[in-house]
């Protein structure tokens, strides 16, 4: 997809334009040689966010680089506020749950913002439900479910009717 963008006191100046309309609009421009108050566009994909990153506006700003117009996204780092916040609300919610002191081994990895197990989760094998077992700190495999309408309780290791 061809893109063209009109070029105003320097800076792009409204939006990009296809290819077919750029000629239906303009149709005594060369594209292969431009006038000054024009230039070619290229997207740009809106780039992953961090963990630890927002986007400061969800629509890019346009910006001349070496001649091209091309979409620029703008993003920043968490103030250490906002971070601590995040953080914070993912301990929050995770100690929120039902039942949480089954998981109070689990530790928050700052790297990645979220709570880990002290063991690594085994590989599933399929047919197996493996649930973390606080009273052991450790992975086992749930019983089978009962027909009808239960919950698991964690500190039962067993299947309790609702």
């Amino acid at each position: 997809m061809i893109l063209f963008i009109r070029i105003k006191d320097g800076q792009p100046f409204e939006h990009p334009i296809f290819e077919k309309n750029f000629y239906e609009a303009f149709p005594n421009v060369d594209v292969n040689n431009l006038p000054s108050d024009f230039a070619r566009f290229e997207r740009v994909e809106r780039p992953e966010v961090g963990i630890y990153e927002v986007m400061i506006s969800n629509e890019p700003t346009y910006k001349l680089i070496d001649g091209i117009c091309k979409d620029v996204w703008h993003k920043r780092d968490l103030t250490d506020a906002e971070k601590s916040s995040k953080q914070q609300a993912v301990i929050d919610a995770f100690n929120a749950r039902e039942q949480a002191s089954n998981w109070a081994a689990w530790t928050f990895d700052d790297a990645t913002c979220t709570m880990i197990p002290p063991i690594p989760r085994p590989v599933p094998v399929e047919g197996k439900d493996i649930r973390w077992c606080g009273a052991d700190n450790n992975w086992k495999e749930l019983p089978t479910r009962p027909e009808g309408n239960y919950k698991f309780d964690f500190f039962a290791w067993d299947w309790v009717a609702l």
